[in-house]
């Protein structure tokens, strides 16, 4: 489990739970229970406030115009801006460029770094990446003649680092790995792979869709090339995300799209690019989305994200615990360092029935191979169903779980 060990303030779900308004309702005359924050997590009411706010009092375009609304909606987006980078501890706001989701950060970069590689080139990434951190690189090396290597993982759902490592060479040009898998949980040794691949003056990415609700994020420490993260799973709205870049990476990419203001001066003959970051943020932003996602990491920076991983590492842990009783149930993937997530199968019960049959009951869980196809190969399942617990999930909930999965086995004998 991801361990805290500094003393933490009193965590009090019940009044959390109360800033969720989409929890306090029933699913098919049940009480809701939802575990599926892996895929989406539920937003606060402060989130959903500052969005009506926006488009109730400041509804403009920004950047653009001089009149008061509009400033006020620039000052709210530019704000968020630094709250993203004070989130991360990046150096500067310039490095923080908004973009859908993590998919577009990844593919923005993946998009940049195909001028700079070359048949006999070689991009590394792990066996445990969402198909967001495999899909663009597989674009890239097609594009470029480059190739893509693959470090293993194990039978616990661990990145095999001495494999990792020896992948590593002087045709390595660029390595993408997630910072916790959205599949299994795992959650891995970033600082130790990012120090292997600088021996080599590799860049790196880490996609931390999954590990920003969950994990303390210091990209300074770090020393990533990149970070990239979707608001949506950090109780922000859906179609915003950040890329965090270093300075200096930044400067030298090209831009991403065409349109405006990521521009300084078009004419016909040429265009001069804007200043990072908006050189990469063509067209009009999702400016209401924006502004929740600066809302959503005041909401978490208060509870602390400490407190938070502090919690749901209870509930995972009295989660696999409980779950050991039940002889017909296998968890896939059991890392020793491991975010609030449990996939796992049941004994001739396809995953997509638990799903089902467990909304019967209120309970919300995912089904699926969860965009990482190539994980539930080597597990040898054809996809699994997987809990994933959020700073408002009670081990109420989790008893809950329990009985609707012993509800299931009996149901179909």
């Amino acid at each position: 489990m991801n361990q805290i060990s500094k003393k933490l303030p009193a965590y009090d779900v019940e009044a959390i739970r109360q800033d969720f308004p989409v929890l306090n309702q029933q699913v098919r005359g049940k009480q809701l229970v939802y575990l599926d924050n892996a895929a989406t997590s539920q937003k606060p009411k402060a989130v959903i406030d500052s969005i009506v706010q926006y488009y109730e009092n400041d509804n403009a375009n920004i950047h653009r115009g001089v009149h008061t609304l509009s400033e006020r909606a620039t000052l709210s987006y530019e704000n968020s801006r630094k709250k993203v980078q004070a989130f991360l501890n990046a150096d500067s706001h310039k490095e923080i460029v908004f973009t859908r989701g993590a998919t577009e950060a990844i593919n923005l970069v993946a998009n940049a770094f195909a001028e700079k590689l070359s048949a006999g080139d070689e991009v590394l990434i792990t066996a445990m990446e969402h198909h967001s951190n495999i899909v663009p690189w597989q674009m890239l090396c097609e594009k470029t003649g480059a190739e893509l290597k693959v470090a293993p993982i194990n039978a616990q759902g661990e990145l095999i680092v001495e494999e990792f490592a020896a992948l590593i060479s002087k045709k390595t040009k660029f390595a993408a790995i997630s910072h916790m898998s959205n599949a299994l949980g795992t959650i891995n040794p970033i600082k130790q792979l990012i120090d292997l691949l600088h021996q080599y003056d590799i860049p790196v990415l880490i996609d931390g869709a999954q590990a920003i609700p969950h994990i303390s994020v210091d990209v300074q420490a770090l020393d990533c090339e990149f970070y990239v993260f979707s608001g949506h799973k950090l109780y922000a709205p859906t179609g915003i995300g950040a890329l965090y870049g270093k300075m200096e990476q930044l400067e030298q990419m090209s831009a991403y799209q065409g349109g405006g203001d990521m521009i300084s001066v078009v004419t016909f003959d040429k265009t001069v690019y804007n200043k990072v970051p908006y050189k990469f943020e063509a067209g009009t932003p999702n400016i209401a989305g924006t502004i929740g996602l600066g809302a959503a990491i005041d909401y978490v920076s208060r509870i602390g994200i400490d407190a938070i991983a502090a919690h749901e590492n209870s509930l995972l842990a009295y989660a696999v615990e409980q779950s050991q009783r039940i002889e017909k149930l296998t968890i896939i993937g059991t890392a020793e360092q491991k975010g609030a997530i449990m996939s796992f199968v049941l004994d001739g019960i396809h995953p997509h029935d638990i799903g089902t049959m467990m909304d019967h009951q209120g309970i919300a869980v995912r089904a699926g191979h969860h965009c990482a196809m190539p994980v539930m190969d080597f597990f040898g399942v054809p996809a699994t169903a997987r809990a994933s617990f959020a700073m408002y999930n009670t081990h109420q909930e989790v008893d809950a779980l329990m009985a609707g999965i012993e509800n299931l086995i009996e149901m179909f004998g």
